[in-house]
């Protein structure tokens, strides 16, 4: 029996009859008798060239007879299916010890053979590797993806069990060969880019066009690729010097809080800004018209002035000081739990594109920074972990300050956001120097004439409810810990974004509104 899957495959291979494999080993000249032999031992023809219980003088279907001699020969259909099973056995063949991962999530490549040691790489689930020897504590010494290291004996399959297993992973994968290749929107060079996918990483290819192979997350040059059928491998964990492959032209940004985005290289008041650099957070440089780069970063291609801009040697020394290992939500929305186990609590969701600081890395889990003293668990299914710089975030205070009813609260939104970037410190109530999250939004509001209590909970009860359908500019946002009790609030900015003093890691930053769950929000301005 074929799964669906082989079918697909199989047709594929009808498709390009007469095309070389690149990873072929077995010479096309052997498939018929290949082709033979399978069907043989599935009971479709006899030894003798008859099917079983056939008339002596029946003429066998597809067979020519010379005298007492009789030719077996295939369909197209009968061919493929001999290819395709060689095709399988030729992959598996090209390991000497193969190892196949079943893990819920990912499994970490250490650097020496102990839990504690540096984590090198990842295994997703379904992944192969060669297994090169045991260590007398039991890891196994593997090698995967151009990497060597150390996993634990638990979540790796061997002998005819590994084989069987990866029978059902081998698909048809685009291997890049370059040390760094643009993943492009369209198959065009011209094309936004994506991201950057870095040499030996293996994409499932979901279709051929032009030079060009798409995958789950974009198109690939194939003058850059191997595409061939293959189990997947091991990814790099990033180090800190492989966040410069993410860029091509790097910039840093080089201010203390917050650089403007604009649409124009002009400086027009706020009616052109469309996004903000953070500090020290990374774009592409596209080109210098005047005093302005033109950049992209996150999802915003605009203008920033080329002054607060660090290039080359300058950025990559930056780049490679600030980077942090992050998790970066790759999901719509995802499940953060209290423990690392699919039946620990739920106590919060988390949305695509965020990127959490990384506490611990655990096989299959990873934990993540929410807010100063909250972590939860996330399943690595559904993050890329890797060493990254903060890029862009989408912001235009137009926006909402061209609405008349809104200028108080959009004049409360351009105040709080001009200490971004500054410290977070327990306890603290300076916007300049240090502040908590609800030491930002009581210093925020009292200097509009508003008192709020030091204290996120007892701020919950001020004011009055708002939904999220109807909350304004400058309502608190609150959220709550694994046992439901508030212990956070950021102030709405519009464009679906709060500002909030976050964490000592991360200081007062802007993130969408629904990064997390909330608890409640409040309207403590009494309009």
């Amino acid at each position: 029996m074929y799964e669906d899957k082989n079918n697909n495959d199989i047709e594929r291979i009808l498709r390009r009859s007469g095309r070389k494999r690149r990873s072929a080993r077995v010479p096309a000249a052997v498939y018929a008798g290949i082709a033979a032999l399978v069907l043989i031992a599935a009971g479709v023809i006899g030894r003798g060239g008859k099917k079983p219980g056939d008339p002596a003088q029946a003429p066998q279907t597809g067979a020519v007879q010379a005298g007492s001699q009789e030719e077996t020969t295939l369909s197209p259909e009968e061919q493929a299916r001999a290819e395709h099973e060689a095709m399988i056995e030729d992959v598996i063949a090209s390991y000497d010890n193969l190892g196949i991962v079943t893990v819920e999530g990912s499994l970490n490549i250490h650097e020496a053979g102990a839990q504690e040691s540096d984590i090198i790489g990842k295994l997703t689930n379904g992944s192969a590797c060669d297994i090169l020897d045991t260590t007398p504590e039991g890891w196994l010494h593997i090698s995967s993806g151009g990497l060597e290291g150390y996993v634990h004996p638990d979540y790796v399959k061997t002998g005819e069990e590994a084989r069987a297993l990866a029978k059902e992973e081998i698909a048809l994968r685009a291997i890049v060969l370059a040390d760094r290749l643009i993943i492009r929107k369209e198959p065009t060079t011209e094309a936004d880019a994506l991201g950057v996918a870095i040499q030996n990483e293996r994409y499932l290819v979901r279709e051929e066009q032009d030079g060009w192979v798409r995958t789950k997350d974009g198109w690939l040059s194939k003058d850059y690729l191997s595409v061939e059928y293959a189990l997947n491998e091991a990814r790099p964990q990033d180090l800190r010097s492989m966040v410069l492959n993410m860029y091509n032209n790097l910039g840093v940004s080089m201010v203390t809080s917050y650089l403007n985005i604009r649409e124009t290289p002009e400086e027009d008041g706020v009616s052109n800004i469309i996004g903000k650099l953070t500090a020290k957070a990374g774009c592409d440089v596209l080109g210098v018209e005047g005093d302005w780069l033109k950049i992209h970063s996150g999802d915003i291609t605009g203008y920033v002035k080329a002054e607060y801009i660090a290039t080359g040697l300058q950025a990559q020394d930056e780049a490679v000081q600030n980077a942090q290992l992050m998790a970066v939500v790759n999901t719509d929305i995802l499940n953060a739990r209290t423990e690392p186990s699919q039946d620990a609590v739920i106590w919060t969701q988390i949305t695509n594109s965020e990127r959490y600081p990384v506490l611990e890395q655990l096989d299959g889990w990873v934990k993540i920074e929410l807010e100063e003293e909250e972590s939860a668990y996330v399943n690595t299914d559904f993050v890329d972990v890797r060493y990254a710089l903060n890029e862009a975030i989408r912001f235009s205070p137009m926006e909402e300050a061209a609405m008349k009813s809104a200028s108080l609260r959009q004049q409360i939104v351009n105040y709080a956001i001009q200490f971004c970037g500054n410290p977070y410190v327990w306890g603290g109530t300076s916007l300049t120097y240090g502040c908590d999250c609800s030491g930002f939004t009581m210093k925020v509001m009292e200097n509009f004439g508003v008192s709020l209590p030091h204290y996120s909970g007892s701020q919950a009860t001020m004011g009055t409810k708002v939904t999220s359908e109807t909350m304004r500019p400058g309502d608190l946002v609150f959220y709550g810990n694994s046992s439901g009790r508030i212990n956070h609030v950021g102030i709405y900015i519009g464009n679906g974004q709060i500002v909030n003093a976050q964490s000592r890691r991360s200081g007062i930053r802007i993130t969408n509104w629904d990064y997390r769950r909330p608890k409640a929000i409040r309207n403590v301005l009494g309009d």
